[in-house]
């Protein structure tokens, strides 16, 4: 690529997420100018040429109390098309959290399958490459996109986390339902060979239908074990909680839950409340929903991961493999 440095832009440049980026790669955030009309439109631009640049897009697509995440969506695919028409070498978009990306197969007759159509809009306004953290189905994510994706795993950093509060208890690492099973196997698998010693696995039951779940099968070994369970997001906390119960009910020591993403919606601490789950780990991938003072904020932690999407981004300007980035 370009022996220039790359050039990185934020259209959320109030947040600390892509300042952390910059400051990593020793970098600054390239200026723009983004202007609301009178009738709710929008328009970004770059305040610097970028002819001939590999240029880099940091944007969380997710709704907070200020932006929908339709409206995020649309700001980055008309940005990255303007930076195309100014003559930008390479466009990445750089998505730790990819909104939409729940939805990536038919469950019903006539269902949408949006992730794809997502992947279609960014191909259609001339993304070269996208790079996202811990997407739901790795699968999908992969076969959606005909552009160049990246996928980022924030497993190492979870299990460094992890280590000093797990002593010498016994662990199980559980699935709060059958589709994660493979995302908490290869958790378990890391956690395993960090600690040095055997970890179980262990999955429960559920079902969503219309927005009701169900389900009250557990199988696998959590008696007198710390419960590590492993999902990529929490937004409601339904998931998590009827699992954590379910680890309680079976005689878990501690429960502890992970997920890349807090997404967090309203209701999320009263439904995380209580004593089934002792913490709560998350990235930093979106940006601090404010919660009120209670249980859950004092259970929660954050782990930062711009070193991470720092060394991808010089990765990919030097056309470096990322393969290892994960391990």
């Amino acid at each position: 690529m370009n022996d220039r440095a790359p050039m990185l832009f934020s259209p959320e440049a109030s947040g600390t997420f892509a300042g952390d980026v910059a400051a990593a790669l020793r970098l600054g955030l390239t200026g723009l100018e983004a202007r609301v009309f009178e009738d709710g439109e929008h328009k970004t631009r770059p305040l610097e040429s970028v002819r001939g640049r590999d240029v880099y897009v940091l944007q969380s697509l997710a709704s907070d109390d200020r932006l929908s995440v339709n409206d995020r969506l649309v700001r980055l695919l008309f940005f990255v098309g303007a930076l195309r028409d100014a003559g930008a070498a390479r466009v990445t978009a750089v998505m730790p959290y990819l909104g939409y990306a729940r939805k990536d197969r038919r469950t019903k007759p006539r269902d949408p399958v949006t992730t794809r159509y997502v992947a279609q809009l960014f191909e259609a306004v001339g993304t070269d490459c996208v790079v996202t953290l811990d997407v739901h189905n790795r699968a999908a994510f992969d076969n959606a996109f005909r552009c160049r994706a990246e996928h980022l795993e924030a497993a190492p950093r979870f299990v460094a986390a992890l280590l000093p509060d797990l002593g010498e208890h016994p662990v199980t690492v559980v699935s709060p339902d059958a589709g994660g099973i493979k995302r908490a196997e290869a958790f378990r698998q890391r956690l395993e060979a960090a600690l040095g010693r055997p970890v179980g696995s262990a999955f429960a039951e559920k079902y969503r239908s219309g927005g009701v779940v169900s389900g009250e099968g557990f199988v696998g070994p959590v008696d007198g074990r710390v419960a590590v369970v492993v999902d990529d997001l929490i937004a409601g906390g339904t998931t998590v909680a009827r699992a954590a119960r379910a680890c309680r009910e079976r005689g878990a020591l501690r429960v502890i839950a992970v997920a890349s993403h807090g997404v967090f919606a309203p209701g999320v601490a009263e439904t995380l409340a209580g004593p089934d789950v002792d913490r709560v780990l998350v990235t930093d991938s979106l940006p601090a929903r404010p919660l009120p003072q209670g249980e859950l904020a004092a259970k929660l932690v954050r782990l930062p991961i711009a070193p991470l999407v720092a060394e991808a981004i010089r990765r990919l300007h030097a056309d470096l493999p990322l393969s290892d980035l994960s391990a």
